[in-house]
């Protein structure tokens, strides 16, 4: 398609927020890394058990040790009502694709009637781990499972002196699970809401266990487990089957959103050998016409932007497309005044920089939108090493893409055929991994919010590490 001038339509009222939506995207990167940082934080801060609740337990029946790690029973059992079970002293965090403790059985007593599972807030502390409402457990007599009622189903083996026993909750897949001796025994759908303790009980005499909030290493292999878990998600997502002619005119569409000629030029040649021939674009509803518009003009401007060349991509676009840069007050404008005020920054030009800034940026100063911009980017000549600053984004490359992908939206909105301003914003892959993302954390929302917090990027990188 031969390239326009770009004169024959003016971005008329909705294209003109083009450049608002995209300062907004540079506000959002960066608040989207602070976000992410803050999440992965508390990931990381979430309390998680430490030690045995000595205040909340059937102290009656038990001797709990000093470092709140060990429980013995020293009574003699006469009833159902005679437990000794003990909670951790927090709930199981949530935020996590897995948690997981373990106990190891130094002493099964007289009758072995050790249990271990998980049992709500409100448990009665008198009672075996899966006797009761919202609770769960795997005991070890005689190897069955209780969930909520005192009717036990088939579910493992016993266990003993000597052994290690293990308890889980598997967010992702929504399970309890247990292990014996480092080996999975099963797993159970998780029906219990709310937060939920570890939870042990010894109920016959000299019953002793320690237990392992991870102080030290498991024994079973939870690190191993965890990535096991991760595979069976990414592959259920290969077991969807895209003909491989959709994803190509995905991905193609993509690489002519962004005018990316000669990698879109290198992929045709070799996508020809093992695409079949169909029409994409009138299957999917994809108009290649609106994303092959000016694609020679967006490809060089891109270039230009990447390296750091704004004068010349400034003028470029006056002899282009005169009607985007026109308005010098723009949107549009200030984020290319801005590129140039941070290359100059970038190459050590700084009392270039501020004469720049002086000329160009103090006017976008009084202005609402703008100030916040304005001062970030000013704030870089008030550090020695301002990428290490909290400005820092601003010398990242992905700062460029962002004016880069303006100035090429622009330049799409001036396409007489294009049918909605919108399609000018983002190319079809993107609206996907959107829609992705939405489905994604409404289903986690549907699960209390439990598990791991999506993130897409790390979702893409685990695919390309598989």
């Amino acid at each position: 398609m031969s390239e326009s001038n770009g004169n024959s339509r003016r971005p008329n009222v909705e294209d003109q927020d083009l450049g608002l939506y995209f300062l907004e995207a540079c506000r959002g990167r960066e608040m989207k890394e602070k976000e992410k940082e803050k999440e992965e934080e508390e990931e990381e801060e979430e309390e998680a058990p430490r030690e045995l609740n000595t205040i909340n337990s059937s102290g009656g029946f038990v001797v709990v040790s000093t470092d709140k790690l060990s429980v013995k029973y020293t009574s003699v059992n006469l009833h159902g009502h005679d437990v000794g079970v003990i909670q951790a002293n927090k709930p199981a965090p949530t935020k996590r694709l897995i948690y997981y403790f373990e106990i190891h059985v130094k002493d099964a007593g007289v009758k072995g009637q050790i249990s271990i599972g998980f049992t709500s807030e409100t448990f009665k502390m008198r009672r075996q781990p899966g006797w009761e409402a919202n609770s769960c457990g795997y005991h070890g007599d005689d190897g069955l499972l209780y969930r909520g009622h005192g009717k036990g189903e088939a579910f493992g083996p016993t266990y003993t002196s000597g052994d290690v026993v293990g308890a889980g909750i598997n967010y992702a897949a929504q399970e309890f699970f247990f292990t014996k001796n480092g080996q999975v025994v099963g797993s159970v759908y998780k029906d219990l809401k709310g937060p939920l303790f570890p939870t042990i009980a010894v109920h016959s005499q000299n019953e002793e266990v320690n237990v392992n909030f991870g102080q030290k290493p498991f024994t079973f292999d939870l690190k191993e487990f965890e990535a096991q878990e991760r595979m069976k998600q990414q592959l259920k997502i290969e077991e969807i089957s895209v003909p491989p002619n959709v994803s190509y005119g995905i991905v193609r569409s993509y690489l002519l959103h962004y005018g990316y000629e000669d990698t879109l030029n290198s992929f045709d040649v070799a996508s020809k050998s093992t695409v079949p021939p169909i029409y994409i674009a009138q299957e999917s509803g994809i108009d290649e016409q609106e994303i092959t518009y000016a694609l020679n003009h967006r490809k060089t401007l891109r270039q230009l932007i990447r390296n750091g060349d704004i004068d010349v991509a400034f003028g470029k676009l006056r002899e282009w497309y005169p009607q985007i840069v026109e308005d010098n007050t723009s949107a549009t404008c200030f984020l290319l005044h801005c590129q140039k005020f941070i290359e100059l920054v970038r190459v050590g030009a700084l009392e270039e920089a501020v004469r720049y800034g002086r000329i160009e940026l103090s006017s976008f100063y009084d202005l609402p939108v703008f100030k916040d911009l304005v001062q970030d980017c000013v704030a870089l000549l008030a550090y020695e090493r301002p990428l290490e600053s909290s400005v820092g984004y601003l010398l990242k490359d992905s700062q460029r893409e962002v004016v880069a992908d303006t100035v090429n939206a622009m330049i799409l909105s001036t396409n007489p055929n294009m049918k909605e301003s919108k399609h000018c914003l983002q190319s079809y892959l993107e609206r996907l991994l959107r829609q992705l993302t939405a489905c994604c954390l409404e289903r986690r929302a549907l699960n209390g919010e439990q598990g791991e917090a999506f993130q897409l990027q790390r979702l893409l990188s685990s695919s390309r590490r598989g």
